[in-house]
């Protein structure tokens, strides 16, 4: 067995030993901290892979996988997923014993079958070997109904049942703005797409009140056992389809969304981002704000271990650790 399939096949071998190609040295996790796992590359394939490694992601082996990518719309990355990120996603879920990988996903505005026609799901998933839901597609049981105590939505939100059920969950979100009242778009925010179309007209309209709470509040019905955000290109301003787009050159992995989310906007900050993200601590972002009063992830920048690989990682893993420690 070649070295780097048996990293991916055997959690400890992921866990105490490196690639000699990447020069990855995943450390044993700390008890006391989220892992967030830091790759320098503009290689979106390339990076998935040596993240999930770094990460010592959690094994996926015998379970159903289901993969919630960003699809709000077709357009390139970070607009939407970029499906070379998606396909070495369901590559390495297939290479580490995954029963068999789903992809779903609801757009919006547009329509979702016509997102996944135009960045040409139908024929990667042939390809691939997965399985697609167009969750405009679901049946009226083909969701739950959630209304948690305390939550600021009228009478709930549903999720999608197949994100609800699903054995191991695959957030693959984006590093971007959001320029219509959600402030960033990350993993917590991905959660919107898990939700009928119905409730949009709710949420836009709790633009200058309540929105980012009640985004966060989506994340109580459902738990990704991974989360992998693309940050090879950002968009630090505008969005969340189109916007201003700088190269970031990162990919990063976790199992916290609030951790992964707050080194996201430490990486905004420090690229430079709009007045919505540089003029308020990390951590006082309702969406981080509200998941961490629901008890979502971690919650404080002290409780974030950033580990990365080479010496260009390194660095820029302390450069975030102490815009983290700003807030």
């Amino acid at each position: 067995m070649k070295r780097r399939e048996f990293l991916k096949t055997s959690a400890a071998g992921a866990a105490a030993f490196s690639t000699l190609s990447s020069g990855l040295w995943p450390s044993p996790a700390r008890a006391d901290r989220a892992r967030v796992a830091l790759v320098k590359t503009t290689d979106r394939a390339k990076g998935v892979e040596d993240v999930l490694i770094l990460l010592g992601a959690p094994s996926p082996k015998g379970k159903k996988v289901f993969i919630k990518p960003n699809f709000n719309t077709a357009d390139p990355a970070p607009g939407s997923t970029d499906n070379a990120t998606l396909g070495r996603l369901v590559r390495e879920m297939k290479a580490r014993g995954a029963l068999e990988v789903t992809v779903g996903d609801r757009s919006g505005p547009p329509k979702t079958a016509q997102v996944l026609a135009d960045k040409g799901i139908p024929a990667m998933a042939a390809e691939l070997g997965f399985k697609v839901i167009d969750f405009e597609e679901l049946p009226a049981d083909g969701w739950v109904h959630f209304n948690p105590p305390g939550n600021h939505w009228a009478n709930g939100f549903d999720i999608a049942k197949p994100v609800v059920e699903a054995e191991y969950l695959v957030s693959a979100c984006c590093l971007k703005t959001h320029g219509f009242g959600g402030v960033f778009t990350m993993s917590l925010k991905l959660a919107v797409g898990i939700t009928p179309k119905s409730l949009m007209r709710e949420l836009h309209g709790a633009r200058n009140t309540h929105m980012r709470r009640m985004i966060a509040e989506i994340n109580q019905g459902y738990a990704p056992q991974l989360i992998v955000l693309d940050g090879v290109e950002a968009f630090v301003d505008g969005g969340p389809s189109t916007g201003k787009k700088v190269e970031a050159g990162i990919v990063l992995a976790g199992t916290d969304r609030v951790a992964v989310d707050a080194v996201g906007l430490a990486v905004l900050k420090d690229l430079g981002s709009n007045e919505a993200v540089m003029s308020k601590a990390i951590f006082a972002q309702e969406q981080i704000e509200r998941a961490v009063e629901l008890g979502l992830g971690i919650g404080g920048p002290g409780e974030i271990e950033i580990v990365a690989s080479g010496a260009e990682g390194r660095a820029y893993a302390d450069k975030l650790k102490a815009v983290l420690a700003q807030g």
